[in-house]
């Protein structure tokens, strides 16, 4: 039996009581006002409605989520939230569009709602006594406003736009966009999420030259062919960049740089709650729509 045969991604009625069931485990709470005392079923009137006894407002799961005034269906958003955690690269709009029959506008949007769920907002320091971060920069895509000086089109990284990713073995990644890699910007990102008693682990680029004075700072040079000294390497790293690579020039193709932090956040949750940690496909869509709650956005702003 496939997992998609669950009630949930075919029945309206079941959708509504699995995300009741994900959203609120210790029962109903007005999104208004927080109540839960007095909360009034009216799914007789409308399916999944209630009506909160305190502020007298109404409401279903979907208010104060990425789901609220949507038009789409529950249930097809449970089957998006499953496709887009279980595959390992993604799944672009367009397969979203034919697979769940909507129109490729609504498909491209939901795809965009899904991730900012995913996007966890963790502060904790990364690492700690005994643990290694694993930290590298990558280039994607093309920024459009900065031409390269003196180079013909479509060489060397100016141009295109920067990401930084610490990852911790055998632990999670954090991804961010960053404007440049200059020492006095990356610096102080990995003083920030990083925790001061981490080994942290790097290339031979310069500006990781001075990390020692903050961390125990060790350094392969790939630019000598050199690729590992037992536990000193970045192989744990470069394992990350291949997926997000395969996945943005595989699956997305394209990506402007206002939406670059979302699929970041695609590609961390789904690395952070990876088989290698014991979370299965199901369990990480689940884990994806407890994120749904406060993360509500508008066309507009996408």
């Amino acid at each position: 039996m496939s997992v998609l045969t669950k009630a949930y991604f075919h029945d309206e009625a079941a959708a509504f009581a699995k995300l009741e069931e994900i959203v609120w485990p210790h029962g109903p709470s007005c999104p208004h006002c927080g109540g839960m005392e007095r909360v009034y079923d009216l799914s007789k009137t409308r399916l999944g409605l209630k009506k909160c006894g305190h502020c007298r407002k109404q409401f279903t799961v979907r208010v104060g989520t990425v789901f609220e005034s949507s038009h789409v269906p529950l249930h097809k958003w449970f089957q998006a939230v499953f496709l887009l955690a279980s595959s390992k690269k993604g799944i672009s709009a367009h397969q979203l569009h034919r697979t769940l029959e909507v129109t490729y506008k609504t498909a491209w949007f939901m795809a965009h709602r899904i991730r900012e769920a995913m996007r966890s907002g963790e502060l904790a320091p990364m690492g700690g006594n005994g643990k290694f971060v694993e930290v590298d920069e990558t280039f994607i895509g093309r920024d459009k406003t900065k031409k390269p000086k003196g180079q013909k089109k479509g060489r060397g990284y100016a141009h295109k736009f920067k990401v930084l990713t610490l990852v911790e073995r055998e632990g999670k990644a954090r991804s961010m966009v960053v404007d440049d890699l200059k020492t006095s910007t990356i610096v102080p990102i990995l003083r920030e999420n990083i925790d001061r008693e981490t080994r942290v682990m790097t290339d031979e680029a310069g500006q990781y030259a001075h990390l020692s004075r903050d961390f125990e700072h060790g350094f392969v040079s790939h630019g000598k062919g050199e690729y590992g000294r037992g536990e000193v390497h970045t192989n744990t790293i470069e394992g990350y960049f291949s997926i997000f690579k395969r996945g943005m020039k595989g699956t997305y193709q394209h990506c402007a740089e206002k939406h670059l932090h979302r699929y970041l956040a695609e590609f961390d949750f789904r690395y952070n709650n990876r088989v290698a940690l014991g979370i299965e496909d199901q369990e990480r869509a689940t884990v994806a729509l407890r994120g749904i709650v406060g993360r509500r956005l508008m066309y507009r702003d996408s």
